[in-house]
């Protein structure tokens, strides 16, 4: 009876939780319903009936869509070379044993420590001189080396994958690559789903880099447009309009993570290990 009680508890207290995350949510769509007037003005979770109001503000300073595929040419492949490339060199600092090795570890501890702004002015000029500027390029390759995700999946890799795994298939006369796809991946597939949702909304997100080398209206990334619209001299009054363009961009960003999701625990009950 007393557990049962508990349990309920429990229960009710996700619940609580559940909803509380979702009210940031709700308030976002149904603001993108409502006149910036009505937003200054009340509070309420009751839809306005703005919507085509401010859909037609929106496209009047940008093209949307256009600023989501932009977006999309950014952080898909950013997300993807990253874990790839991290997990990469993850098995390597974790299952090879060489001279440097921990140099190399402290080196890339210490690369997390600073902070990217640090060298925006000489990564802005080197841009410059290499022509990159107003390309995809400097916002896709210094993507792939991420400190953070190498030191996570080399941590993960200690502590999920077993040595021995490796050394057998050595023997078998296994080459290193096809080991690391045949057995490395499927096992640190999880951490590298985690990674790449961290990834992805991080990318997808990036606002300062991209306002830095895109200066071409038609390469805007979408938080790049969205600042215009909320620095517009109708700012207040373009607040429905600016409720509706983060509603529509978390969409790519929910149904990463759903898929994701889903991948984390297919995966994790795939590399179940029966006795």
């Amino acid at each position: 009876m007393g557990f049962t009680i508990k349990k309920g508890i429990l229960y009710i207290l996700l619940i609580i939780l559940a909803a509380t995350c979702l009210l940031p949510f709700t308030l976002m769509i149904v603001n993108a319903t409502r006149s910036g007037a009505e937003i200054s003005s009340s509070f309420t979770f009751i839809p306005g009936t703005h919507l085509k109001e401010n859909w037609d503000i929106l496209f009047g300073y940008f093209n949307l869509f256009r600023g989501m595929f932009n977006s999309v040419l950014v952080a898909v492949p950013a997300t993807l070379l990253g874990a790839y490339f991290s997990a990469l060199t993850a098995y390597g600092l974790a299952m090879y044993k060489f001279k440097g090795n921990k140099v190399i570890f402290g080196a890339i501890l210490t690369f997390m420590m600073i902070p990217g702004q640090l060298s925006l002015i000489g990564f802005y000029q080197l841009c410059t001189k290499l022509h990159l500027v107003n390309s995809y390029i400097p916002l896709i390759v210094p993507a792939i080396a991420a400190p953070g995700t190498v030191f996570f999946l080399r941590q993960y890799i200690l502590s999920s994958l077993s040595p021995s795994l490796v050394e057998a298939a050595r023997i078998d006369g296994s080459p290193e690559i096809y080991t690391f796809h045949r057995i490395a991946l499927p096992i640190i597939s999880p951490a590298m789903a985690t990674m790449g949702i961290m990834g992805f909304i991080g990318n997808w997100n990036n606002y300062l880099l991209p306002m830095i080398i895109l200066n071409k209206n038609e390469k805007f990334t979408l938080p790049v447009m969205m600042a215009t619209l909320r620095a517009s001299i109708d700012a207040a009054k373009n607040q429905g309009a600016t409720y509706l363009a983060v509603a529509i961009s978390v969409i790519p960003i929910l149904l990463v993570f759903c898929f994701f999701s889903r991948y984390i625990i297919s995966s994790i009950s795939a590399g179940a290990v029966k006795e």
